[in-house]
């Protein structure tokens, strides 16, 4: 039989996120959490955002950014769109998307 799992919770994100700023070990973090430290590792590499654009002092965890990614691929909500209905509508106001994001040369011109 298979382990209850339940996602991490807008709080759980933001905990996350401010213990990584402020250097916390990840033992810590998930003996708090009440979680393995795999699944905070995960989190964290899953969600690291980094540009080789940008500075390295914007790169980081954001959770925030974390719990809306889940809520919106997952259907996080009431409220909360799917991704394909996120997809549809965007199609909609930009008929030349292609699937791999790209507008097609017939809509640009």
């Amino acid at each position: 039989m298979g382990m209850v799992y339940t996602q991490l919770s807008l709080r759980e994100h933001r905990r996350i996120e401010d213990w990584w700023l402020a250097k916390v070990p990840v033992a810590e973090m998930a003996r708090v959490l009440k979680r393995h430290k795999s699944t905070i590792f995960r989190e964290i590499k899953r969600n690291f955002w980094a540009d080789d654009a940008f500075p390295k002092k914007y790169a980081g965890y954001f959770g925030m950014a974390a719990h809306q990614r889940i809520s919106v691929c997952n259907g996080g909500g009431p409220h909360s769109a799917s991704c394909s209905d996120i997809q549809s509508y965007v199609s909609t106001l930009w008929p030349g998307l292609k699937s791999a994001g790209r507008p097609s040369r017939s809509a640009t011109g």
